[in-house]
């Protein structure tokens, strides 16, 4: 085959997994493919990334042995029809479809082959070199392939296996989680300029407040509610803020949140 790796899709996650393995030596760009509708999409990676891109589908997946589909899970059908037919039967299809079963994408690639799929969740802090990914095999996939994927995303990213009945999970807490901590930042920003603090001063302040508190999180073994109490002086302005916090049911409104966003993922994939 032409090339070792194959994109399906040209979105800002796939640009985060491309510059990852090129950063990482994995693949050089020679070597790497990918397709989008997108003509600026297209544009941007052969411009910045050195990868070819196309706007046919089946021309990647004809041409690499190993292929990521990165399209929005809406267009799973039309993303990989007539790619069955073109693939290689012993193709490693690695899916970041929120929702997505690998039953489904077998189902979609057709052809009654025995499909190899692993379905993946990473989330945007790839794009930094800090993101979070879950991986899970699906019935015809093997070991190797599992690693295989690993050594994809761990070039930006902690990577962890779990089944297939764990990703709608992993979908709400990690794949939509950045969301949830944007939020909360957002909001400590508006409350600082608020309480007459500068929008810069309070953007500063709230980011790298939340930046040291994430480190202090992935540099001790102490749990979050330790940490937390370390915090809340008794009679003190933490205290203050954290019961309004649970007398207007903030704690249980972000758990039922995640699990909101568990429940769609799940529906996504019916």
């Amino acid at each position: 085959m032409d090339y070792d790796l194959g994109l399906i899709g040209a979105g800002k996650m796939a640009e985060a997994i491309a510059r990852a393995v090129l950063a990482a030596k994995l693949y050089p760009a020679g070597r790497i493919i990918a397709s989008d509708v997108s003509p600026q999409r297209r544009e941007l990676f052969q411009s910045e990334l050195g990868i070819r891109a196309v706007e046919d589908n089946a021309a990647v997946a004809s041409a690499a042995p190993t292929l990521v589909l990165a399209v929005k899970p809406q267009q799973l059908a039309a993303a990989l029809a007539g790619l069955g037919g073109v693939m290689h039967p012993d193709a490693l299809l690695i899916s970041i479809l929120a929702g997505v079963s690998t039953a489904s994408i077998e189902k979609h690639l057709g052809q009654d082959k025995p499909w190899r799929v692993i379905r993946a969740m990473p989330n945007t802090p790839m794009q930094v070199g800090q993101g979070m990914v879950a991986l899970c095999a699906g019935r015809h996939a093997t070991a190797g392939d599992l690693s295989a994927a690993r050594a994809i995303f761990a070039s930006s990213a902690k990577v962890v296996a779990v089944s297939e009945d764990q990703m709608d999970a992993v979908t709400a807490l990690s794949g939509s989680g950045p969301a949830y901590f944007f939020l909360l930042v957002e909001l400590m920003i508006q409350a600082g300029v608020e309480m007459g603090l500068s929008p810069e001063h309070s953007r500063l302040l709230a980011i790298q407040t939340a930046v040291g508190a994430a480190k202090m999180l992935a540099s001790t073994d102490a749990a979050p509610q330790d940490l937390r109490q370390a915090v809340t002086s008794p009679g003190g302005t933490t205290q203050a803020a954290i019961e309004l916090m649970q007398a207007r049911g903030v704690p249980q409104a972000i758990v039922a949140a995640i699990h909101r966003a568990c429940q769609r993922s799940r529906e996504l994939g019916t």
